[in-house]
């Protein structure tokens, strides 16, 4: 048996897996149809305990190759049925057994329609889940209550990477932060990338990569001198947890990057930190955008792209300078998606361009990024 407690006192019993443990969080739903691995193991879920929609979970198993970072960040997972069959030729191990080794507990025999309901109707709730033979129902309300939430907190500290590495395919190589600072813009006609790292998705540095540019990662709280050290061609600030308003370093960042004129892309929480740079103000979604199937649409010529998403908070568009463009819109609830200003090569996104999981409809918002960064090193 294991157990889900919300803070409005709901209690929800079914079958536990993974690890044996307790953990409390913030509670909130994904509508992704596949992709359960990517979702597990987004940085940006830190804090947080995942309810899938879709109905089975675990059939393909886990594999070492599409991870999103080194473990499961979420704090806990919330299934309606959990696949007793691994039957995905790439799979290393089950879904089980790899929450299991993590640390991170699941729950499993519970309607995830209903809870999806319940969260829409009363949005993100504080939660406590114990997959512990001795549970209780009313000890976990408790603790869901005590819990102090995610506003005003920062976790970009930690899920940034310790120390700054130039991105290889395994993404492992280590350097200082003088290692490259001599090296010029790039690599030949490789144009470098410092990519401030909140919580970044590997995919990010993948598709960089493929794109042609040399990308370099550097921890949350790196200075603008130490970054501009490496002397890139552009700019990257990545995805991330939790309320952009916790990290104001990040925002004084971000304002001191805008000054620069070379060409920078936000996405996610990135997209929100150049909100506030800027001067704007961001806002609390009622349950957030969290899925692969988030509508987009451009103000200019009318395309639309179905994206994958991933966040609680959103750049409020009447709160933006006059020099600041909103370009895309969120075609359910109307909120900003994308961002450019009017003067300078900054574009930003709400959405995840390199998908990871999803759609890659807006695979072109990263190709679009590394042809200016081509352009400037030329």
């Amino acid at each position: 048996m294991a157990l889900l407690a919300l803070e409005d006192g709901t209690v929800w019993e079914g079958d536990g897996f993974g690890a044996r443990t307790e953990r409390v969080g913030e509670v909130v739903f994904n509508t992704a149809l596949s992709g359960y691995q990517e979702v597990l193991t987004d940085p940006s879920y830190r804090g947080q305990m995942v309810v899938m929609t879709a109905p089975q979970i675990g059939n393909t198993g886990i594999n070492l190759e599409d991870v999103e970072s080194s473990r499961p960040e979420v704090e806990a997972f919330i299934i309606r049925e959990l696949s007793p069959v691994v039957s995905n030729w790439r799979s290393n191990q089950s879904l089980a057994d790899y929450l299991a080794q993590g640390g991170v507990p699941g729950i499993s025999g519970i309607s995830t329609r209903v809870l999806t309901l319940h969260l829409r109707t009363y949005g993100a709730l504080r939660g406590a889940i114990s997959t512990l033979p001795d549970a209780d129902g009313r000890a976990l309300v408790a603790a869901a209550r005590a819990w102090p939430g995610l506003a005003g907190r920062d976790l970009a500290r930690d899920v940034s990477c310790a120390a700054p590495y130039a991105w290889s395919d395994g993404g492992d190589g280590q350097w200082g932060l003088t290692g490259h600072a001599s090296d010029g813009q790039g690599s030949g006609t490789r144009p470098r990338v410092v990519l401030f790292d909140y919580g970044a998705k590997r995919n990010i540095m993948r598709r960089l990569t493929a794109l042609g540019c040399e990308v370099l990662v550097v921890p949350a709280t790196t200075s603008l001198e130490a970054a501009e050290a490496l002397r890139p061609a552009g700019w990257v600030l990545s995805n991330g947890p939790g309320d952009p308003e916790g990290l104001p370093y990040a925002v004084q960042t971000a304002g001191r990057l805008l000054e620069r004129g070379a060409p920078t892309l936000g996405i996610c929480l990135g997209h929100q930190l150049i909100g506030l740079a800027l001067g704007g103000r961001t806002f609390k979604l009622k349950f957030g955008h969290h899925g692969s199937n988030q509508p987009v649409k451009e103000l200019l010529g009318g395309k639309v792209r179905i994206t994958s998403q991933n966040h609680n908070y959103a750049v409020d568009p009447d709160s933006l300078p006059a020099s600041a463009e909103v370009t895309e819109r969120n075609l359910n609830d109307g909120t900003v998606e994308g961002l450019r200003l009017r003067d300078r090569p900054l574009w930003s996104v709400q959405y995840h361009p390199e998908a990871s999981p999803g759609p890659h409809d807006a695979d072109d918002v990263l190709a679009q990024f590394a042809r200016h960064l081509h352009e400037h090193v030329a």
